[in-house]
């Protein structure tokens, strides 16, 4: 009996033994997993194969101050292996403010290979400023060829003349921060060509020679303040448009034609107003003599009554009237005679 309760009670030690050697073994995988979350170790291997000299404190206060390592360490690798001297501090700074870290480096290596002289500050300033500095630094190696949409001019004779033109820039480096864009190189051309085409005697001059729209807008040196330098203008395309100059004419003789017509229906309108004038001051004076008609029978009476008119003068009077009325019958059947005998 007592064997087997030693028996019985080794048993139950190595068990338990077993599960505190298997608890001890839980804890401490996850408390590695838990500081290798934390400690970017195999960055730390890496950056060290690599010949890059970096703590693993600094990149614990990496963690600590929420910059990603491998954002840092990545670039700082690639920039050492380039042959480039950039400090880890300012790597930081730059991503700190936002910036592109892996994208400056790739810059500066660009740069380097392509001997044009671009500082780290530089760079992570234009970066900052919102602009691709890797495209930046290819387009100062390829230059870009920017296309213009169609602009439309005039030329002195009216006619309306389509261009298209290709722009070739360099990117300028030194005036990427603060300079303008595409959109201004693009704008300026375009007005270049209206300006050049608006100068032009002929549209035949034009079409005979687009080279002279090249060249002149060429020699005013477009890309001050911008961040480009214009290597070259060509014209792609040249075409003829409308006749802008019979078309205004045109317009402008409808609406002379309109401003008479209103003026000529003012004066009709003017004579209808005097002519009514003239008709009522004529009905207004034929009313004045029938009324002074009708006064004069009035006063014959009373002429009569106060014996200043006698009966022979009053016979006399009529006899007049009578003879007057005849003659201007007869002169009147003679004057309608005449006229029938010239129409026959």
């Amino acid at each position: 009996m007592r064997m087997d309760a030693l028996l019985l009670a080794a048993n139950v030690v190595q068990d338990n033994t077993i599960l505190i050697l298997v608890g001890i073994v839980i804890v401490a995988i996850i408390i590695l997993a838990i500081i290798l979350s934390f400690v970017p170790l195999g960055l730390w291997i890496s950056a060290l194969a690599a010949g890059v000299r970096i703590g693993i404190f600094n990149l614990i206060g990496m963690r600590l101050r929420r910059v990603v390592p491998s954002r840092i360490v990545n670039p700082l690798i690639k920039a050492t292996k380039a042959g480039l001297s950039i400090s880890v501090d300012k790597l930081e700074a730059h991503y700190l403010a936002g910036g592109n870290v892996d994208r400056v480096v790739n810059a500066l290596i660009a740069a380097q290979r392509a001997n044009i002289p671009l500082e780290f500050e530089r760079a992570a300033a234009i970066d900052l400023a919102g602009r691709d500095v890797l495209e930046a630094v290819q387009m100062s190696v390829n230059p870009k060829v920017l296309e213009t949409p169609k602009v439309s001019a005039m030329a002195k004779d009216g006619i309306e003349v389509i261009a298209k033109a290709r722009v070739t820039v360099r990117a300028n480096i030194d005036r990427l921060v603060g300079g303008a864009g595409e959109e201004t190189i693009l704008a300026r051309v375009g007005e270049g060509i209206v300006t050049t085409v608006g100068s032009s005697e002929s549209h035949k001059m034009v079409l005979e020679n687009p080279d002279s729209i090249s060249q002149t807008v060429l020699n005013k040196s477009l890309h001050s303040g911008t961040a480009f330098e214009i290597l070259s203008i060509d014209i792609a395309d040249v075409d003829v448009g409308r006749n802008i100059g019979a078309q205004l004419q045109t317009d402008q003789a409808e609406a002379d034609k309109r401003v008479s017509q209103a003026k000529a229906e003012e004066r009709r309108a003017m004579a209808v107003a005097l002519e009514q004038e003239m008709k009522a001051a004529i009905q207004e004076m034929r009313a004045k003599v029938v009324e002074a008609e009708a006064e004069v029978p009035k006063a014959m009476a009373a002429a009569l009554r106060e014996g200043k008119l006698g009966v022979m003068d009053y016979y006399n009077m009529k006899n007049v009237m009578a003879d007057t009325q005849m003659r201007d019958s007869i002169s009147r059947m003679g004057g309608s005679n005449a006229s029938e005998t010239d129409k026959k």
